[in-house]
């Protein structure tokens, strides 16, 4: 079972509001709550906070996870065997865990570790950037819902703005204007059809998603302008080729990269299975690991969703998981 005054402090952080922007209250809190025998905090430039928790001078494992959770905040819901709630697994469930597992490290009477809890995740790893380099350690442990898995290798990242430029003119001859939405299906027909990426033997296929995608046209004018966002999930064997096929030069369209970061392998520790994935995380945004595993309690197939959850045996297992990771790097 795990121990009450861990889900105490579980269900006070779920009742925090710490969407993405406004996790400073809940930094604030863990602060003031978490007990270690060295804390720190460090400011990042969009005035979030990060904070690192050391057991030891010179921690040879680090565990991490991120403050900030995907909007809407949703109330946690307890039950018997799980919570649900906006953070319950991604990633608020995923730092708890990591908390009581330096707890118990401590209470054997360990050292040699840290918990490291950075801001922004979910809109670009603001606070892994600010910190990258900070600190050194033979191993970062990086808490994303994984069904308890540690992560062989996840997908890169790829993102552009978009902006399609039309001509506007009464809908009724479409043939005398220009489109920008019409431009736009052209466009994702291109990309579905013509790119054909390769499918990776390790990651699969690329996949991508449109987002913030905005016309303002009134619907008797073709439209004079679209903008969107477009977000690749690269492979190995995608990852220049999307690069390039975006750099293709197209009459009326605006295309500006907004950066991501490549796929990976990641470290597998001795006695685990691991398995890919196609989410990203902080892990390639943190500089001064000489290895990096990524795992932890929950299922991605929840984690953004209004019906996220996680059970209390899932956390027990990541807890008996963390200190496995821990005593196989010591």
């Amino acid at each position: 079972m795990m121990d009450p005054k861990i889900l105490t402090l579980f269900e006070e952080v779920l009742k925090i509001d710490s969407t993405s922007g406004r996790e400073r209250a809940l930094a604030e809190f863990l602060l003031d709550r978490l007990e270690a025998p060295s804390k720190e905090a460090f400011e990042v430039d969009d005035g979030t906070l990060n904070l690192l928790f050391k057991w030891g001078s010179a921690p040879k494992v680090v565990f991490c996870s991120h403050l900030d959770t995907v909007p809407p905040y949703i109330e946690p819901v307890f039950g018997y065997d799980k919570v649900a709630g906006r953070g319950a697994c991604d990633a608020k469930g995923q730092w708890i865990s990591m908390y009581a597992a330096c707890k118990e490290l401590e209470r054997r009477g360990k050292d040699g570790f840290a918990l490291l809890l950075v801001s922004g995740e979910e809109v670009g790893s603001v606070g892994a950037k600010a910190f990258s380099g900070t600190l050194k350690a033979p191993l970062l442990v990086i808490g994303e819902p994984t069904d308890n898995i540690p992560v062989s290798a996840a997908k890169g990242t790829k993102s552009y703005d978009l902006k399609f430029i039309g001509e506007p003119f009464h809908s009724g001859y479409p043939d005398k204007g220009r489109s920008a939405v019409e431009m736009f299906m052209d466009f994702l027909i291109g990309l579905e059809i013509e790119a054909d990426f390769p499918v990776d033997r390790v990651l699969g296929e690329t996949t991508w998603n449109v987002g913030m995608l905005r016309s303002d046209n009134p619907k008797n004018v073709l439209s004079p302008e679209l903008t969107c966002q477009l977000y690749f999930r690269t492979t190995f064997a995608s990852d220049a080729l999307v690069q390039k096929w975006m750099e293709r030069r197209r009459p009326g369209v605006e295309v500006k990269a907004l950066g991501g970061d490549a796929p990976c392998e990641y470290y597998v520790p001795e006695g685990f299975k691991g398995k890919p994935v196609a989410f990203g995380s902080d892990a390639p945004h943190l500089a001064g690991f000489d290895k990096k595993t990524i795992c932890g309690p929950g299922s991605i197939f929840v984690a953004h969703r209004d019906d996220e959850q996680i059970t209390f045996a899932e956390m027990e297992t990541a807890i008996e998981n963390y200190i496995k990771i821990y005593e196989g790097n010591n």
